[in-house]
C-alpha cells in the first residue's frame, strides 16, 4: 500500500508536550460497534465488560541517549537494542565521522568503542570497563523523549518519573508503552472491582519506533527488531480469558505487537522469547487481540498503519480528524483511544 494513503492533517500544537495530570485525567476517545464516543480513561471500567483482560508492558525505560567526542567531533548516540553483555545498537548523530574502532568519550568516566556499521546506519557500541552498563547510563545518559517533544522543549527532571508507566520493571526499553502511563493503583483498583484482570509482559522498545517510514509503499518499510517475551503461565491465562468469553485488550501497540507475534495462525497464544520485526498494516488478520488501548499517532506512521489494520483505514482518518477537530493531545504524553473492532 501507498504510504501516502496514511497521511492526514496534524497541527504541531496537538503534540502533548507533557502528559495530563493526574494521569487517568486524560481524554480517551472510544471507537467501538456503536460510534464513536468521547469519555476519559477513568471511564475505562463502564466501557470494557467483566472477564475482559488487559495487556500491559513492563519494560522499563534506560536513560539510553547520550552526548560525547571523539576527539574534537561531537558524538551524539541513541541506543536502540541491546545486543550483549556491554554491546548496544545505537542509532548515532554525526556518524560520519566514526570509524571502526574509534573510542566515543561520553563523560563521567563512561566511553565506548564503534565497532560494526548495519545497514541502517546503525553502529554497535562496546561498553569499556567491568561496571554494568546500567550503571554507566544512570551516570552519563538522559531520558530519550520522542524527538516531537525533545525538538520543542529541554529534557525536564519530571521526565525520569513521566516518561515511566506504573508496570516498569524489566530494563531495557529506549521508548515508552506510553498507552500505560495512563494508569494510576486507583484506576487499576476500578478496574479490578469491575471484574476486569490484568496480565503483563515484556517488550523492549527500540528507537526504530521514532524513525520516518521513507519508502513509498509498505511493502518496502523494513521494521526494526525488538526483543521481547511472554511466559508459558502467562500465555494459559490469556487463552482462558478468551475461552471463557472474554476479551484481550492489548494496552499499547507494543504489547498487541508482541501478542500477535507469540500467536500461530489459527492457534492459541503461545510462550515467546527472541526479536520480532512485526509490520501490521491493513489486511492483516489478528489472531491474539480483541481491542486495543493506544494514544494517538502520528501521520504516515507505522502505529496509524497498525490501528488503521484494526479499525479501517477511513474509519481511523475519520476518528482522527474527529480528534485533531475536538482538541485531543497526540502522541506519547497525550490522550487515548479504546479501539474495540
Amino acid at each position: 500500500m501507498k504510504i501516502d494513503l496514511f497521511d492526514f492533517d496534524l497541527p504541531t500544537d496537538r503534540i502533548a508536550l507533557h502528559p495530563a495530570s493526574p494521569r487517568d485525567a486524560a481524554r480517551m476517545l472510544v471507537l467501538d460497534g456503536a460510534g464513536t464516543h468521547d469519555r476519559g480513561v477513568r471511564d475505562l471500567p463502564a466501557s470494557l465488560r467483566p472477564g475482559d483482560c488487559l495487556v500491559f508492558n513492563d519494560t522499563r525505560v534506560i536513560p539510553a541517549q547520550l552526548d560525547g567526542r571523539r576527539g574534537e567531533a561531537r558524538i551524539g548516540a541513541t541506543l536502540h537494542k541491546r545486543e550483549g553483555p556491554r554491546r548496544w545498537r545505537a542509532f548515532v548523530k554525526g556518524a560520519k565521522r566514526l570509524r571502526e574502532g574509534d573510542a566515543i568519550d561520553f563523560g563521567h568516566d563512561v566511553s565506548a568503542t564503534a565497532t560494526t556499521r548495519g545497514e541502517d546506519g546503525s553502529w554497535a557500541l562496546d561498553f569499556a570497563g567491568d561496571e554494568p552498563v546500567e550503571l554507566l547510563l544512570a551516570r552519563a545518559g538522559r531520558m530519550p523523549l520522542p524527538p516531537y517533544i525533545a525538538g520543542k522543549r529541554g529534557i525536564e527532571a519530571r521526565d525520569a518519573e513521566d516518561y515511566q508507566t506504573m508496570f516498569a520493571a524489566d530494563p531495557g526499553a529506549v521508548a515508552a508503552p506510553t498507552a500505560a502511563l495512563h494508569f494510576t493503583p486507583a484506576l487499576m483498583a476500578a478496574l479490578a472491582a469491575a471484574g476486569i484482570g490484568h496480565e503483563t509482559l515484556t517488550l523492549h522498545v527500540g528507537a526504530g519506533t521514532f524513525l520516518p517510514v521513507k519508502a513509498e509503499d509498505t511493502a518496502d518499510h523494513r521494521m526494526h527488531a525488538e526483543w521481547g517475551r511472554i511466559d508459558a503461565a502467562t500465555a494459559a491465562r490469556l487463552n482462558a480469558v478468551r475461552d471463557r468469553g472474554g476479551r484481550v485488550i492489548a494496552v499499547g501497540t507494543t504489547s498487541l505487537r508482541l501478542l500477535e507475534s507469540a500467536t500461530p495462525e489459527g492457534g492459541p497464544i503461545a510462550a515467546f522469547e527472541g526479536d520480532t520485526a512485526i509490520f501490521i498494516t491493513p489486511g492483516y488478520r489478528f489472531r491474539a487481540i480483541d481491542g486495543l488501548m493506544t494514544n494517538f499517532h502520528l501521520p504516515r506512521s507505522t502505529l496509524f498503519m497498525l490501528v488503521s489494520a484494526l479499525m479501517g483505514r477511513e474509519r481511523m482518518k475519520d476518528a482522527y480528524a474527529y480528534a485533531v477537530g475536538n482538541h485531543y493531545r497526540f502522541y506519547s504524553y497525550g490522550d487515548a483511544s479504546l479501539l474495540l473492532p
